[in-house]
């Protein structure tokens, strides 16, 4: 742990804090704190900024209700940069975006990046779009018992891989129900962002039973 005082604040005494989605790891956004709100958002454990613009400071989430609960603050090697690690309330962007990082101006053909998130937005454009001849299309228009049907028919494809102990056959067969589950999740309207927060309040009630069982407790 370090103190404040070893922070490099620039001439404006200002520092730039990313602040991160813990759950996602999704940069939500770039924004700058001063001493003060940097002081508020460890003493509340709610993100507060410097505004340039208005030469303010801000609790984010006071005016939206979008407050972000600060999981840990990190800086550089170098202590003039911040990583801000949070569990947000709603969107972090004031366009009413997730994040605020949304405008891609270049991606790799080589190197195309797969993510989760990616692939539920590719499931929503197909249920929206409906393409004709795609899988995925036939899924939606069949509708919720087709696709609770292949669920369970992929899940008993993958017991039956970690049964035989066959690893690249269970990783197979996961990637199958991965795919089938997430299809019932954007039928359904659930999110990503739902799952994710359900795991983290599981993550922290067994964090709690551990510490509780070595302690005696």
């Amino acid at each position: 742990m370090i103190n404040i005082d070893e922070l490099k604040f620039d001439e404006k005494g200002l520092i730039p804090a990313i602040v991160v989605d813990a759950i996602s790891k999704k940069v939500l956004t770039l924004a700058y704190m001063n001493r003060e709100s940097l002081k508020i958002s460890m003493e509340k454990g709610l993100t507060c900024f410097y505004s340039r613009s208005r030469q303010e400071l801000w609790l984010k989430g006071e005016t939206s209700g979008n407050y972000q609960h600060i999981v840990s603050i990190t800086a550089d090697c170098d202590g003039d940069a911040l990583t801000v690690m949070v569990e947000k309330d709603g969107p972090a962007c004031h366009t009413g975006t997730e994040s605020c990082f949304n405008s891609r101006i270049y991606e790799s053909e080589e190197l195309s990046e797969f993510s989760m998130d990616s692939l539920y937005e590719l499931l929503v454009g197909r249920k929206k779009d409906l393409p004709e001849g795609s899988y995925t299309t036939y899924l939606f228009q069949k509708g919720i018992d087709k696709i609770l049907k292949k669920i369970g028919e992929e899940s008993t494809e993958v017991i039956i891989a970690g049964k035989a102990d066959d690893k690249k056959e269970t990783v197979y067969e996961i990637a199958d129900l991965a795919y089938h589950v997430m299809v019932m999740m954007v039928e359904m309207g659930i999110s990503l962002e739902d799952v994710r927060r359900e795991l983290g309040s599981r993550h922290v009630i067994d964090h709690k039973v551990k510490q509780e069982k070595m302690t005696g407790n």
